[in-house]
């Protein structure tokens, strides 16, 4: 699908290049619908509010060398087999590539977002995917998560994805080889505006974990807890 006047479209929003090395990258992957041709709206709020979570990541100072990317999606909707997000994905990681090399790669998506970051997540240079209150249907696939780290954040509350869902998810994930974790959001349900402080600090503590950045000195160190859970998000809230 091209973009206006026939330019290709460009998967790919990073807003802020850097022209040193980087230590590593974070691609944002923003939520959607099941069924949709249109494209995103122009006050697109799912990519608002993944924008504010790359504003935490860009202020912590773990993430100083990393680059923070975002997927722009061609359609709103994921569209059955077509799974449209995955191919943008695809492309968005395959330009992430071209413009930063082979650096280490995480993925952090909400709802559809985060699907599609499961889904993509078998790009060798991907070490794994944070997703905010996934959408993980049953018979999703797993096996390509060997190796990877899968870490998700999830209200039980939440009426729109569902919580015991991404539990399961994790449970098949790690059976297939995945280090994973899954932790209660004590607030938030889908949209994560309530107790969206804990949302953000859990998010950016989880991609420098995936990333293996260092902890600034004097820190408490990290809980190195792995557990399809559910695991108490409480319990690794100030690591």
């Amino acid at each position: 699908m091209n973009g206006s006047h026939g330019s290709p479209h460009r998967a790919l929003d990073l807003p802020e290049p850097r022209f040193r090395a980087a230590a590593g990258a974070v691609l944002l992957l923003h939520g959607g619908r099941a069924q949709s041709l249109a494209p995103p709206s122009a006050l697109n709020l799912p990519d608002l509010r993944m924008r504010a979570f790359a504003r935490a990541l860009r202020e912590d100072p773990r993430h100083a060398d990393v680059l923070v990317g975002h997927v722009r999606y061609r359609l709103r909707g994921w569209n059955g087999d077509r799974a449209d997000p995955v191919t943008d994905a695809r492309r968005a990681l395959a330009e992430l590539k071209d413009a930063a090399g082979p650096v280490p790669l995480v993925l952090l998506g909400h709802s559809m977002g985060a699907r599609a970051a499961l889904h993509a997540a078998d790009d060798p240079q991907v070490r794994g995917v944070v997703g905010l209150a996934p959408w993980c249907p049953p018979g999703d696939p797993v096996a390509h998560l060997a190796g990877r780290t899968v870490i998700a954040l999830h209200d039980e509350t939440d009426r729109v994805t569902s919580a015991h869902d991404t539990w399961a998810y994790l449970r098949r994930a790690g059976e297939a080889g995945a280090r994973v974790r899954g932790l209660r959001m004590p607030g938030g349900r889908h949209t994560m505006l309530r107790r969206f402080d804990l949302w953000h600090q859990l998010a950016v503590r989880s991609t420098a974990e995936v990333l293996g950045l260092p902890f600034p000195p004097g820190a408490p160190a990290p809980r190195a807890v792995w557990k399809a859970g559910p695991l108490d998000a409480s319990d690794f809230a100030g690591a």
